[in-house]
């Protein structure tokens, strides 16, 4: 029997589903029957379809634990010309942390919970307990491996596996870029008169509640910020009490839900002319 043909039987008995890897340490690629997505399945093989090909033929979606498919004729044919076993991590209810150098082996004994330990070609596969997203560069050298992707078997390493940490699961986490107030030149009208509005309570109370607006928009931000722009015009452009400082509020905002500060001024100016202010 091929030596990967019986390390893969062996493993998909203990529950970890399987699959061959060909020459560059990849899946084999889809079948005539699957080529150019007309079995339903994803071209990028990187989600399940609906496609049920007897064949290694997509990718993580195509490990199985069924001994009878594993040693069928289609992948018997694969496993002859396979240079590795692989298997997909989420589906043994795993996770491996991939760590490529010796610098990310550093940064992981410094913050992660010890666990079991595999040497890889250039560092080495943390093998934690759960499974989660996968995300690749999470960090430099650091990749996730666990659903909708697969790992090289590399033998069963050293140590005790460890239940997934909260410290890996946040490594999954994009974090919003952080927000840099850019300097603009905001296009204002004549402040500093005194506000008709009964109060300059009042024109506070309007340019919070703008900001307010604008930072809780969900979607639509452009028209969001526009109408904003247009709501505190109407009220306060004509009154001459809006200052370079209570529209950088607004421009602020908006910023800080991503617009640019080009975007800022286009929608500033558009209001005014819209209003004839």
């Amino acid at each position: 029997m091929n030596e990967h043909l019986r390390t893969a039987l062996g493993l998909a008995a203990s529950g970890v589903p399987v699959l061959p890897l060909r020459a560059g340490k990849v899946p084999f690629g889809n079948c005539r029957r699957c080529a150019d997505n007309a079995c339903g399945g994803r071209p990028n093989m990187k989600t399940a379809g609906p496609c049920v090909c007897p064949g290694p033929c997509h990718a993580w979606a195509a490990a199985t634990t069924a001994p009878d498919v594993i040693q069928s004729g289609v992948w018997r044919h694969a496993w002859m010309r396979a240079t590795a076993v692989a298997y997909h991590p989420g589906g043994a209810w795993l996770t491996v942390v991939d760590l490529d150098n010796a610098d990310a082996i550093t940064w992981a004994r410094e913050n992660l919970p010890a666990t079991q330990t595999v040497p890889t070609t250039r560092g080495q596969h943390w093998i934690y307990q759960g499974p989660m997203r996968s995300v690749n560069a999470v960090r430099p050298g650091v990749d996730i491996k666990s659903t909708m992707a697969y790992a090289r078997w590399l033998g069963p390493g050293t140590g005790t596996m460890t239940e997934l940490p909260d410290v890996v699961r946040a490594l999954a986490v994009k974090k919003p870029p952080a927000v840099r107030p850019t300097a603009v030149t905001v296009p204002a009208l004549t402040g500093g008169g005194q506000c008709r509005h009964r109060s300059p309570a009042f024109l506070e109370r309007g340019i919070a509640m703008a900001e307010q607006r604008i930072s809780e928009a969900r979607s639509a931000v452009h028209t969001t910020v526009y109408r904003t722009f247009l709501a505190v015009l109407s009220t306060h452009g004509r009154c001459g009490c809006l200052t370079d400082a209570h529209v950088a509020r607004l421009f602020a905002a908006a910023q800080a839900k991503g617009e640019s500060p080009r975007h800022c001024a286009d929608a500033w100016t558009n209001a005014r002319t819209m209003l004839g202010v």
